[in-house]
C-alpha cells in the first residue's frame, strides 16, 4: 500500500491502556520492547510505553497511516487484551522524537511519581484521564533523564 504524500505529513499521536495476558514473562516483555523499537525505527514511529506485569499503557507517534496500521496490529496481538484508546490527536511537533520506544516501569526511584497520578494504591492507567497519562510518562521520562 502506497502512503500518500499529504498524508505522510499528518502527524498523529495515539496513547492507548490494555491488560497483559498473565503468561507474559520478564522475557516476553524485552522481546515486545525489542520488536517495538525495531518496528517503529523502521516504520518512523517514536513513543513511550509503561508496562507493570499487569498493564500497558503507551503513547505512539508517527504519520497517521502508520500509527493505524499499528493499531490494528496491536488489537490483534495475543500478549494484551481489553486495548482502549485513551487520546488520539494531531501534532505539530513529536514529543518522543528522540526515543523509537521510550520505557519506564514501576521501581523505588519512582514510586511517588506512579503514586501522584493514580487514584488507588495499584497503578490502574484505565483509570487516568489522557492528561493524567501524559503527564505520568512525561514525569517519568524526567526522572530518567
Amino acid at each position: 500500500m502506497v502512503q500518500s504524500t499529504s498524508d505522510a505529513h499528518i502527524l498523529v499521536s495515539m496513547t492507548y491502556a490494555s491488560r497483559a495476558n498473565p503468561d507474559v514473562s520478564a522475557k516476553d516483555f524485552n522481546e515486545i520492547l525489542q520488536q517495538a523499537q525495531e518496528n517503529n525505527a523502521a516504520n518512523g514511529i517514536t513513543g513511550m510505553l509503561i508496562f507493570n506485569k499487569n498493564y500497558f499503557l503507551q503513547t505512539i507517534e508517527g504519520p497517521r497511516a502508520q500509527i493505524n496500521r499499528l493499531l490494528y496490529s496491536l488489537m490483534a496481538d495475543q500478549r494484551h487484551h481489553d486495548l482502549q484508546v485513551i487520546e488520539t490527536h494531531e501534532l505539530k511537533h513529536r514529543e518522543w522524537a528522540k526515543w523509537s520506544m521510550n520505557y519506564a516501569s514501576p521501581t523505588q526511584d519512582n514510586a511517588a511519581i506512579y503514586l501522584k497520578y493514580s487514584t488507588t494504591i495499584d497503578f490502574n492507567p484505565y483509570l487516568l484521564s489522557a492528561e493524567a497519562a501524559s503527564d505520568l510518562m512525561r514525569d517519568l521520562n524526567a526522572q530518567k533523564e
